[in-house]
């Protein structure tokens, strides 16, 4: 299965240069992601965009595939990946900013997926373990009962991209999920997390 890992943001909050390539520990932000997907048995490839001209750099230089959408916006650009690809199969859809993110959570996403039976899949941290992971909690769901924040990982088919796909909610209580680097607190609590992780 492909992971698609949507890195065409400006990341203009944080101001130091593209966002997947800003460095925690000495690697780049996106370079933990696409280990984490390598290490759980899927191919990454990366969506880039003309408002991210050094990380398709990264890309080439490191061998890491990769393929241009335009810059108009996430959903625009996961849409536009997934018709340059022509992928017919399901697919991981990930965020390029939440670095702590393991091979473990990764396995465990497409597991229930799987047994679920479902065309695509969201997964979902609880909102009281973002605020604390964070500065922000984004848009909020109740799921399985608990206020959910969206995590930022997906699972869809290909072939069904233009069309409403029935989905499954996976929630799961992981610190790694809920920290999405958007503001420079958010990084420092990454660098934190990832120094005490490490196989990360």
């Amino acid at each position: 299965m492909h992971a698609l890992i949507m890195a065409g943001g400006s990341g203009s909050r944080l101001n130091l240069g593209e966002k997947p390539l800003i460095s925690i520990r000495g690697r780049p932000m996106i370079a933990y992601v696409i280990d984490a997907f390598c290490a759980g048995g899927f191919d990454p490839v990366v969506a880039v965009s003309p408002k991210t001209p050094m990380t398709t750099n990264w890309c080439r230089a490191h061998g890491i595939a990769f393929c241009k959408a335009e810059g108009r916006g996430y959903i625009e650009d996961m849409i536009s990946a997934v018709e340059t690809l022509d992928e017919q199969h399901p697919l991981f859809v990930c965020v390029s900013d939440i670095p702590c993110i393991t091979a473990k959570i990764i396995r465990q996403i497409a597991d229930s997926y799987h047994i679920s039976g479902k065309d695509a899949c969201s997964t979902w941290v609880p909102a009281e373990l973002v605020h604390s992971c964070r500065g922000s909690i984004s848009y909020r769901e109740q799921v399985n009962g608990i206020e959910a924040c969206p995590a930022g990982v997906n699972i869809i088919r290909g072939d069904l991209i233009s069309q409403l796909q029935d989905e499954l909610q996976v929630l799961l209580s992981e610190p790694g999920l809920a920290l999405n680097v958007n503001t420079r607190p958010d990084l420092a609590k990454a660098e934190a997390f990832i120094k005490r992780q490490p196989f990360l």
